[in-house]
Protein backbone atom coordinates (compact mmCIF):
# COMPACT_ATOMS: atom_id res chain seq x y z
CA UNK A 1 0.00 0.00 0.00
CA UNK A 2 1.07 3.00 -0.67
CA UNK A 3 1.05 5.93 1.95
CA UNK A 4 1.48 9.68 0.99
CA UNK A 5 1.37 12.97 2.98
CA UNK A 6 0.63 16.51 2.12
CA UNK A 7 -0.64 19.20 4.01
CA UNK A 8 -1.30 23.20 3.98
CA UNK A 9 -0.91 26.00 6.30
CA UNK A 10 -0.90 29.42 6.11
CA UNK A 11 -0.60 29.86 9.48
CA UNK A 12 2.74 32.12 11.48
CA UNK A 13 2.56 29.98 14.30
CA UNK A 14 2.96 26.54 12.16
CA UNK A 15 0.36 24.25 13.83
CA UNK A 16 -0.67 22.45 10.79
CA UNK A 17 3.00 22.06 9.91
CA UNK A 18 3.97 20.64 13.12
CA UNK A 19 1.22 17.53 12.88
CA UNK A 20 2.72 17.33 9.37
CA UNK A 21 6.29 16.91 10.77
CA UNK A 22 5.07 14.21 13.36
CA UNK A 23 3.58 12.43 11.07
CA UNK A 24 6.75 12.58 8.55
CA UNK A 25 8.88 11.37 11.37
CA UNK A 26 6.47 8.39 13.04
CA UNK A 27 5.72 6.96 9.27
CA UNK A 28 9.11 7.72 7.67
CA UNK A 29 7.93 9.64 4.78
CA UNK A 30 8.46 12.96 3.42
CA UNK A 31 5.71 15.25 3.85
CA UNK A 32 5.24 18.50 0.99
CA UNK A 33 2.78 21.07 0.89
CA UNK A 34 -0.24 20.58 -1.48
CA UNK A 35 2.16 22.43 -4.40
CA UNK A 36 3.61 19.06 -5.15
CA UNK A 37 0.98 17.33 -7.35
CA UNK A 38 1.54 13.69 -6.45
CA UNK A 39 3.52 11.82 -8.73
CA UNK A 40 1.58 8.16 -8.54
CA UNK A 41 -1.22 6.92 -7.29
CA UNK A 42 -1.58 6.58 -3.45
CA UNK A 43 -4.02 3.98 -1.53
CA UNK A 44 -3.87 6.87 1.66
CA UNK A 45 -3.56 10.20 0.97
CA UNK A 46 -3.26 12.07 4.73
CA UNK A 47 -4.37 15.26 4.28
CA UNK A 48 -3.25 17.48 7.27
CA UNK A 49 -4.80 20.42 6.69
CA UNK A 50 -6.99 23.39 8.97
CA UNK A 51 -9.95 25.48 9.03
CA UNK A 52 -9.40 29.18 8.02
CA UNK A 53 -12.91 31.48 8.30
CA UNK A 54 -15.24 28.21 9.06
CA UNK A 55 -13.58 26.10 5.87
CA UNK A 56 -11.02 24.34 4.14
CA UNK A 57 -8.46 26.83 1.74
CA UNK A 58 -9.13 26.63 -1.80
CA UNK A 59 -5.35 25.52 -2.35
CA UNK A 60 -6.62 22.24 -0.43
CA UNK A 61 -9.53 22.10 -3.21
CA UNK A 62 -7.08 22.64 -5.30
CA UNK A 63 -5.27 20.24 -4.81
CA UNK A 64 -7.78 17.19 -4.54
CA UNK A 65 -9.00 18.55 -7.68
CA UNK A 66 -5.43 18.49 -9.89
CA UNK A 67 -4.61 15.04 -7.88
CA UNK A 68 -8.52 13.13 -7.49
CA UNK A 69 -7.32 10.17 -10.04
CA UNK A 70 -4.19 9.51 -8.34
CA UNK A 71 -6.27 9.48 -4.92
CA UNK A 72 -8.04 5.77 -3.42
CA UNK A 73 -8.47 7.24 0.37
CA UNK A 74 -8.06 10.29 2.14
CA UNK A 75 -7.27 10.47 5.88
CA UNK A 76 -8.06 13.62 7.47
CA UNK A 77 -5.93 15.09 10.29
CA UNK A 78 -6.68 19.13 10.97
CA UNK A 79 -6.18 21.65 13.75
CA UNK A 80 -8.22 24.63 14.12
CA UNK A 81 -8.03 27.46 16.86
CA UNK A 82 -12.02 26.65 17.29
CA UNK A 83 -11.22 23.11 18.15
CA UNK A 84 -14.07 22.39 14.54
CA UNK A 85 -13.28 19.60 12.48
CA UNK A 86 -12.63 20.13 8.82
CA UNK A 87 -13.81 16.53 8.65
CA UNK A 88 -17.50 17.92 6.65
CA UNK A 89 -15.38 20.38 4.62
CA UNK A 90 -13.22 17.62 3.47
CA UNK A 91 -15.41 15.18 2.83
CA UNK A 92 -18.14 17.34 0.87
CA UNK A 93 -15.07 17.86 -1.47
CA UNK A 94 -13.98 14.35 -1.58
CA UNK A 95 -17.67 13.53 -2.60
CA UNK A 96 -17.97 15.98 -5.29
CA UNK A 97 -14.80 14.57 -6.72
CA UNK A 98 -15.51 11.18 -6.55
CA UNK A 99 -12.51 10.13 -3.97
CA UNK A 100 -13.08 8.15 -1.01
CA UNK A 101 -13.05 9.30 2.70
CA UNK A 102 -12.13 7.06 5.67
CA UNK A 103 -14.64 7.44 8.37
CA UNK A 104 -11.87 7.81 11.26
CA UNK A 105 -9.88 11.27 11.47
CA UNK A 106 -7.98 13.18 13.41
CA UNK A 107 -8.56 17.01 15.16
CA UNK A 108 -6.73 19.07 17.35
CA UNK A 109 -7.37 22.93 18.94
CA UNK A 110 -4.45 24.68 17.55
CA UNK A 111 -2.79 27.50 19.55
CA UNK A 112 -4.03 31.38 17.82
CA UNK A 113 -3.00 34.49 18.73
CA UNK A 114 -3.83 34.05 22.79
CA UNK A 115 -6.46 30.68 22.43
CA UNK A 116 -5.50 27.29 23.50
CA UNK A 117 -1.55 28.41 24.42
CA UNK A 118 0.77 25.54 23.82
CA UNK A 119 -1.71 23.53 21.55
CA UNK A 120 -0.89 20.97 19.97
CA UNK A 121 0.44 19.54 23.04
CA UNK A 122 2.04 16.34 23.87
CA UNK A 123 -1.18 14.97 24.71
CA UNK A 124 -2.35 16.57 21.65
CA UNK A 125 0.89 14.08 19.58
CA UNK A 126 0.11 11.18 21.65
CA UNK A 127 -3.22 11.06 20.04
CA UNK A 128 -1.68 11.60 16.80
CA UNK A 129 0.91 8.93 17.00
CA UNK A 130 -1.95 6.20 17.87
CA UNK A 131 -4.30 7.69 15.11
CA UNK A 132 -1.36 7.12 12.68
CA UNK A 133 -0.28 3.43 13.64
CA UNK A 134 -3.86 2.31 13.31
CA UNK A 135 -4.11 3.94 9.62
CA UNK A 136 -0.54 2.55 9.17
CA UNK A 137 -1.97 -0.87 10.45
CA UNK A 138 -5.20 -0.53 8.27
CA UNK A 139 -2.95 0.46 4.76
CA UNK A 140 -0.81 -2.70 5.93
CA UNK A 141 -3.84 -5.04 6.33
CA UNK A 142 -5.31 -4.48 3.10
CA UNK A 143 -1.70 -4.41 0.91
Amino acid sequence: MKLCIRYFTKSKKGNTKKLSDFISNRLNLEALDVSFDLEEDVDYLILVNALYANNIDKEVKTFLENNKERISNVVNVCSSASGKSTYKKVKKECDRLGINIIDDEYHTKASWIFINKDRPNEDDFNRLAIFIDNIKEKSDLNG
